[in-house]
């Protein structure tokens, strides 16, 4: 049967396992080891020889198991599995989302040099650019996502260090507020300042949408991100992150890995193997309930502003329309609100839900709720965050797969207590 020809959620349960090597087993163990024994001294040289670089592989030799910080069964499998998503040469997971992040940022970025960054990202995102990497002299320069192509260019000029140019990053929808950013866009400006001596890295981090609805490197991204704590994961009962591109790329993503020791656990790449073979089915189950919470939200007295990408055709610019047909196939499960009577009023609103739990994360099976301006974007400095929407007014809604009357009973009953 050519696996080729089958789509990624027909392939969850079974691609990259052989039972044969596992006494049978229809689901693959969890390798819960820290090391594995050679057949033999030869033996253990040359897997040392490959893993190090020292040797390339011979056409189909594969990696021999070596050490849990440097490969293992469970995470293997996972990440072949992950590849299908995003049609992916490789993938590195980690032992969280900003394990993730920072590892790439620490890969492609050296003392000097200049980060550009789409704004609003995720709040941990955030700090590890404006103070982490701050201490290591490398200088950054954020643009919301109404900058045109011309406006960032000039941005990087003005700079003066368009020649220490080493990584783009965004985030597309931005957290909380799901604006859109032209991945094209930002391929084309990372082609303008790259040179024949120093290409240009551009991540993308597709934790809102992926793996299902968006696929970054499609459209000209080199990396793509999760924090696989969410949607992949999907249960909120693991934390992991994963990045995915090119070979040559995910080399050195993968080597910077193995020395900072942030690899995913066996345990943890079981159960995210678990959860993928349900990834499409929740999600598509969450993006229904999201479209139908959003029309009653709309509708609501109390209700200033719904931020929805269901809302785009109706409401959205010329341009975030042209964005949402090109690089999205569904508008998500993630709503922001502005509610009327500023943060008491969403204070009491988040106090007086019920079956929604007053929590952080998002893309797990139970529906959540929280406050970005004093939450998850505490840390991003005032007058950015009002620049960018992100108000006391607010409310981040990440809609799970309960009946969506249920959900919408309890958005309404907390709204008329607000």
């Amino acid at each position: 049967m050519d696996y080729t020809k089958m789509r990624p959620e027909s392939l969850m349960m079974t691609y990259g396992y052989k039972p044969k090597l596992s006494e049978g087993s229809l689901k693959c163990p969890i390798f819960q080891t820290s090391t594995f024994v050679f057949n033999s001294a030869a033996e253990g040289k040359r897997f040392f020889e490959v893993a190090y670089g020292l040797s390339e592989a011979s056409e189909g030799e594969e990696m021999g198991l070596i050490y849990s910080r440097l490969n293992n069964p469970d995470l293997e499998i996972l990440e072949n599995r992950l590849c299908l998503w995003d049609k992916a040469e490789d993938c590195a997971v980690f032992e969280s989302g900003m394990s993730a992040i920072s590892t790439v940022m620490l890969e492609f970025l050296t003392p000097g040099d200049l980060l550009l960054y789409s704004r609003p990202v995720y709040g941990g995102t955030d700090h590890f650019i404006n103070h982490f990497l701050k201490k290591l002299n490398i200088e950054s320069i954020g643009f919301t996502p109404d900058c045109s192509k011309e406006e960032i260019i000039e941005k990087i000029k003005q700079s003066g260090r368009a020649d220490k140019l080493s990584l783009i990053h965004i985030e597309t929808p931005a957290n909380p507020t799901n604006a859109l950013i032209d991945i094209e866009m930002c391929a084309e400006i990372k082609r303008l300042f790259s040179t024949s001596e120093k290409e240009i890295i551009f991540s993308v981090d597709n934790t809102y949408m992926g793996p299902v609805w968006q696929h970054p490197l499609k459209h000209g991204a080199d990396l793509v991100l999760y924090s696989a704590t969410k949607y992949i994961g999907g249960h909120s009962d693991v934390i992991a992150g994963a990045v995915l591109g090119s070979k040559s790329l995910m080399a050195r993503v993968k080597g910077l890995r193995t020395f900072l020791g942030n690899m995913t656990a066996p345990f943890t790449g079981w159960m995210l193997m678990r959860s993928l073979e349900t990834l499409k089915v929740r999600m598509e189950q969450q993006a229904r309930n999201a479209a139908e919470v959003a029309r009653f939200l709309r509708n609501h007295p109390k209700v200033e502003k719904v931020y929805y990408l269901g809302f785009i055709e109706e409401e959205g610019t010329e341009r975030q329309k042209e964005i949402y047909k090109k690089q999205y196939t569904s508008p998500g499960a993630m709503i922001s609100f502005d509610i009327k009577g500023g943060e008491t009023a969403a204070f009491k609103f988040l106090d007086s839900l019920q079956l929604i739990k007053l929590a952080v994360s998002l893309g797990g099976t139970e529906s959540l709720a929280e406050h970005p301006y004093t939450m998850t974007h505490a840390d991003v400095p005032l007058d950015i965050k009002n620049s960018m929407f992100i108000t006391e007014n607010m409310v981040r809604l990440s809609i799970g797969v309960e009946f969506y009357e249920d959900i919408i009973a309890d958005i309404r009953q907390a709204l008329e207590l607000a």
